[in-house]
């Protein structure tokens, strides 16, 4: 596929993204999405069990601060250090520095109460957007795309992206099940998330491809 194909598709996912987290910040805006939320959650929650929790509780700790913070550090050192990739490096730093930006910023704007029907978890803060699912999105997406430019072969491939994408998926459901968030803060999460990874990606992507062409370019 093309580049400019390439960065043709990922600005449509991402527009269409941020589309869709403006769809679903109106409906939160307007008390609209409640039936929605209370559905999901009824459901989720309804399977709680002593094992359960314990996966939830797993899921929801790789996706707090410190889990976060301590694998950014090893994939930073990784990219500098190991692999000395400082471009990569460079967009790994936007898209994590960028997510944190922007849900904390949503949470001040819209701040949204958590639930507080049943909670097996506390936490504080706003509720809107899920800053587990935004930072998990953000930091799973960019590691799953750095390392699927390295992988060689299309079945790694897939299997890298099918445990990144249960690995996201089951913290944004971690939270709900813990009844620290609602349904749709988590997918808003994820769309403002991918928004911000997409875009990034993009001028990433673009900026190599002008790099590579001036350098196989003749000197004048």
């Amino acid at each position: 596929m093309k580049l400019k194909t390439q960065l043709l598709i990922a600005f449509i996912i991402s527009l269409v993204s941020l589309l869709a987290f403006s769809v679903m910040a109106i409906l939160v805006r307007r008390n609209t999405i409640v039936s929605f939320d209370s559905r999901i959650i009824s459901f989720v929650q309804g399977l709680e069990s002593p094992w359960l929790t314990t996966i939830m509780r797993f899921f929801t700790f790789i996706g707090d601060t410190i889990p976060v913070i301590f694998l950014t550090l090893v994939s930073l050192f990784i990219l500098y250090k190991v692999l000395n990739h400082r471009a990569e490096l460079v967009l790994f730093v936007a898209v994590m520095v960028g997510a944190n930006i922007l849900f904390l910023t949503l949470k001040m704007f819209f701040q949204r109460a958590r639930p507080d029907l049943h909670r097996l978890a506390e936490a504080t803060n706003y509720s809107f957007p899920s800053g587990h699912a935004t930072m998990a999105f953000a930091l799973y997406g960019v590691l799953t795309f750095l390392l699927w430019r390295h992988i060689n072969t299309s079945f790694k491939r897939k299997m890298h992206i099918i445990v990144s994408g249960i690995v996201i998926l089951s913290i944004g459901i971690s939270r709900i099940y813990l009844g620290v968030h609602y349904p749709s803060d988590i997918l808003a999460g994820y769309f403002i998330s991918a928004f911000w990874l997409l875009l990034a990606i993009g001028f990433f992507q673009r900026y190599r491809d002008k790099r590579n062409k001036k350098v196989s370019s003749p000197s004048g």
